[in-house]
């Protein structure tokens, strides 16, 4: 059956006025939502910190969709996460249960049928069980170890039927049990790259070890190199400037293409590197994020950085480099 719906005549303002409403009404639940957190959430927090397999997300209907952008998030922030359909698991994915794991099971009744096979097993084999529902006195929170009660919200949908506000309410949750976990974990941008290494995120987290020139690429001389060896350094290794090292090896200056116009001369093959140099020069460490150097790099208005550990020159990082790898 085709449904037809009467059209009335587009109004502007009435668009923007119901956008409003529906954002105002989404922020109350928020704001009910963080009020409402008391010690339950710690606990949800204890089961799953304490737990040696994954957390099993499940849901039915916009919670099932829900579930699934939370057990994505909590995966990507470090907490081992899957979602798991409850339909499906009457009909032989409870085999992805396992003791060790925690499920988050969601529902804002509480009474969501489709999850009663799933709460049996969980009781079954002794799994942990935390609640997110808006009814406290439901049989989905007298089954569970913790119970995350939603506060009472108006939903955004005009008729009061349509998920809205209960289901932002509920991501908004399974984020805050996410951050909180990542948290308590300290998990470090170290640990996201290594599970983002793709896109712009991955890009934005490289790391200047990551793309930075070492080894016999370095443009390195020593303090009482003539000019002419040091220019024949430069030039061969093609990073407009070469790096002047101490005899325990650490950088004491930088020559670069402005350092050879400011002392040009006929004398300047026979004046020692000593004498040209820029002591002290701008630098960065390996483990700082690449876009950190692309920064000081365009504050500086230079085209690459020296890369030093304990003042150690260990790379050299140029501007191409970080544009290459689609730093910006």
């Amino acid at each position: 059956m085709e449904l037809s719906f009467s059209k009335p005549l587009p109004d502007a303002g009435l668009d923007l006025e119901s956008a409003r409403r529906v954002l105002d009404l989404e922020r109350q639940g928020l704001k009910a939502l963080a009020d409402a957190l008391d010690s339950s959430f710690s606990e949800a927090l204890d089961l799953l910190s304490g737990m040696s397999g994954h957390v099993v997300v499940t849901g039915m209907g916009k919670s099932g969709h829900v579930g699934r952008k939370i057990a994505a998030t909590l995966a990507s922030t470090g907490t081992p996460a899957l979602f798991v359909h409850p339909a499906e698991a009457s009909h032989g994915d409870l085999g992805m249960i396992r003791r060790g794991d925690v499920i988050l099971a969601l529902s804002n009744s509480g009474e969501t049928e489709e999850l009663a096979d799933l709460v049996d097993y969980a009781k079954r084999f002794e799994i942990p069980l935390i609640a997110a529902t808006a009814e406290a006195a439901s049989a989905l929170a007298a089954a569970a170890n913790v119970v995350l009660v939603l506060p009472a919200s108006d939903e955004a949908c005009p008729m009061g039927l349509a998920p809205t506000t209960s289901t932002t309410v509920m991501m908004a949750l399974g984020d805050a049990l996410a951050v909180a976990m990542l948290e308590r974990k300290g998990f470090s941008p170290d640990d996201f790259h290594a599970l983002h290494p793709g896109g712009k995120l991955g890009r934005r987290l490289l790391k200047v070890s990551d793309i930075m020139h070492g080894g016999d690429e370095l443009p390195l001389v020593p303090v009482d190199t003539l000019m002419a060896d040091a220019l024949l350094v430069m030039t061969a290794k093609s990073f407009g400037s070469v790096g002047v090292v101490a005899g325990d090896g650490h950088l004491e200056g930088i020559i670069t293409d402005g350092d050879l116009r400011r002392h040009m001369n006929a004398g300047i093959l026979d004046m020692r590197t000593d004498e040209v140099m820029s002591p002290g020069p701008k630098t960065i460490r390996p483990d700082a994020l690449a876009s950190e150097a692309l920064r000081l790099m365009n504050e500086r208005a230079i085209t690459n950085l020296f890369v030093v550990s304990d003042r150690l020159p260990v790379g050299i990082v140029h501007i191409h480099d970080c544009l290459r790898a689609g730093v910006a």
